[in-house]
């Protein structure tokens, strides 16, 4: 006997496990189906689900231009947003941000190549009562309407990637196979998808039918000034000697195509300022946060000292 079918016909016939109630449909043969309700709206307890993904607090983020307007255009339409830009240059912080300032729950997921639909979309599970069902983290978004963000997107297989294709385009629909329900996407839900361009390959990449179910937003490291007002911000060093750090930073990325796939990033530059703020020898913090992650090359190693040592 087929597991998923018995799981799934069980499930029906127990109400349909843990996430809404099931009615019968008939499709377009007029063939006998079962499929949940869709909600127009969160059910009663949509609000308690999804009360551990809110943003509780504002998350800093500096403005670099009109990107905040942009995507509240994007979100007042509930068109899918794409962005891209390098690593640790802010764009996970800006979705934050925006779930906080639009007061809608964000629920992440790091995307990985061992990540299937199931995980997305959601699988039965037995307890001690029986089968339930349990939406995953796409399903739950578009249920109660908060907004889903994957990270890393195109680090997941395309045949998962398949999933957020009807809930994407103009139908804003999530078919679960495994249940036979057909959810209509809450009218707060969105979809968020980021990558790093510059780690782009023939096998990882979006696909075109992927990518043109969004407006994309382009991000970069900020300029000099703006990075260094950041780096002194979160990581509570003079902006003097925050400065110091963009500037070795702005070396490190001129290597990259020359030996480093990726120069240092904002993010890097927090952890080493952090580090400094606790007390570590400046130069030694640099080691730590900026060289020592970024190759394992002896000469680029010695190029990224030399940068150091300049300034400390």
């Amino acid at each position: 006997m087929d597991t998923r079918r018995s799981l799934r016909g069980l499930a029906l016939r127990n109400g349909g496990g843990g996430n809404g109630r099931y009615e019968e449909r008939r499709g377009e043969g007029g063939e006998r189906r079962r499929a949940a309700a869709v909600y127009p709206t969160a059910p009663a307890d949509g609000e308690e689900r999804l009360a551990g993904y809110r943003v509780k607090r504002e998350p800093y983020y500096r403005p670099l231009g009109d990107e905040v307007a942009l995507y509240e255009s994007a979100y007042a339409l509930r068109l899918p947003v794409l962005l891209k830009g390098p690593t640790g240059c802010g764009k996970t912080r800006f979705v934050e941000y925006m779930a906080w300032r639009l007061g809608r729950p964000l629920i992440t997921v790091t995307c990985n190549e061992d990540m299937t639909a199931a995980d997305l979309v959601g699988r039965f599970l037995l307890d001690a009562e029986g089968v339930r069902w349990e939406d995953g983290p796409l399903t739950m978004a578009v249920r109660y309407g908060a907004i889903c963000y994957l990270d890393e997107v195109v680090e997941a297989r395309a045949d998962t990637l398949v999933v957020i294709h009807a809930v994407t385009d103009a139908r804003r629909i999530l078919p679960i196979e495994k249940t036979g329900e057909v959810l209509s996407a809450h009218a707060d839900f969105q979809l968020v998808v980021s990558y790093n361009p510059g780690y782009q390959s023939l096998t990882k990449d979006l696909k075109p039918s992927t990518k043109q179910r969004f407006v994309g937003l382009e991000f970069g490291y900020p300029p000099a000034e703006v990075e260094a007002e950041i780096v002194a911000h979160e990581s509570g060093i003079p902006l003097e000697m925050a400065a110091k750090l963009v500037e070795i930073a702005h070396r490190s990325r001129n290597l990259k195509g020359h030996g480093l796939d990726e120069g240092a990033s904002t993010r890097m530059l927090i952890y080493a300022g952090s580090l400094i703020a606790r007390g570590v020898a400046p130069a030694t913090a640099c080691r730590m946060a900026l060289v020592h992650p970024l190759t394992d090359d002896p000469d680029l190693a010695a190029a990224l000292e030399a940068a150091v040592s300049t300034y400390f």
